[in-house]
């Protein structure tokens, strides 16, 4: 039987697929002109510090961290659609990823964040933090209470919008596995128009940015559910005494 703690302890990390992700440098996306390294790449191994940690523990969640409906309310829920977000974190060979922290932060439901810097001159919604954390299950399952958000302008183009989105942030079993990404929804026709998006290289890649409506997890007369899987890098197996390791 396979021990998936052994085999998360050995090996590195596959290299990134740059192909698979957006260059650093896309003209259409104003910000990365100057936060686009201006030198060559260098190809690195693996270090120790990148192959180990960080460690997180379930009893550093709150009890509401997961529902961004009623962490922050005052009086009264936000205003908006009531949606759950659920998935499952895999490695790339598809093992479960357990005990990742996952966090989420989103503007509310009029597209403004609560940050004192947000410029968009929606109403702020004195029930909405938007923000919140959970941490995976054995199956590297999630899931999250939230209010569907809605989409904003930006200093881009001049009338460059972000579609609905949910960002995330992901601590897998070391820090060569931290993700950070964002969430679209299904059907959105403003995500095929947004610069950031178009500049991923492949459709089947921002397709899998794209959370699936999921009417099986649907609460009736309730919340509607959206289905977003995520994958983090995987380790390459190692041998020990001519066994995979973990077998």
């Amino acid at each position: 039987m396979r021990n998936e703690n052994s085999t998360h302890q050995g090996g590195s990390f596959y290299q990134r697929d740059r192909s698979w992700h957006p260059p650093a440098f896309t003209p259409t996306y104003k910000t990365s002109v100057l936060r686009s390294p201006q030198k060559a790449l260098l190809s690195l191994g693996n270090t120790i510090s990148e192959m180990t940690g960080p460690v997180f523990g379930h009893n550093m969640l709150g009890q509401l961290d997961n529902d961004l409906i009623l962490n922050y309310a005052k009086a009264g829920e936000p205003i908006g659609p009531r949606i759950i977000v659920h998935g499952q974190v895999l490695d790339e060979d598809a093992r479960p990823v357990r005990g990742a922290l996952v966090e989420f932060w989103q503007a509310n439901a009029g597209g403004r964040y609560r940050h004192k810097k947000e410029s968009y001159l929606a109403a702020i919604d004195p029930n909405f933090g938007g923000c919140g954390r959970t941490i995976t299950d054995d199956e590297g399952r999630y899931w999250f209470r939230t209010i569907k958000p809605g989409p904003y302008p930006w200093p881009n183009g001049v009338n460059d919008w972000r579609p609905a989105h949910i960002h995330f942030s992901i601590f897998g079993h070391a820090f060569a596995q931290r993700l950070i990404t964002q969430m679209y929804f299904e059907g959105d026709p403003m995500i095929w128009q947004c610069p950031i998006v178009l500049g991923i290289p492949s459709r089947e890649a921002v397709e899998q940015l794209v959370a699936a409506l999921d009417r099986e997890a649907t609460l009736p007369m309730d919340t509607m559910a959206y289905k977003f899987d995520i994958v983090l890098r995987g380790r390459r197996s190692t041998l020990f005494e001519n066994r995979m390791e973990g077998n």
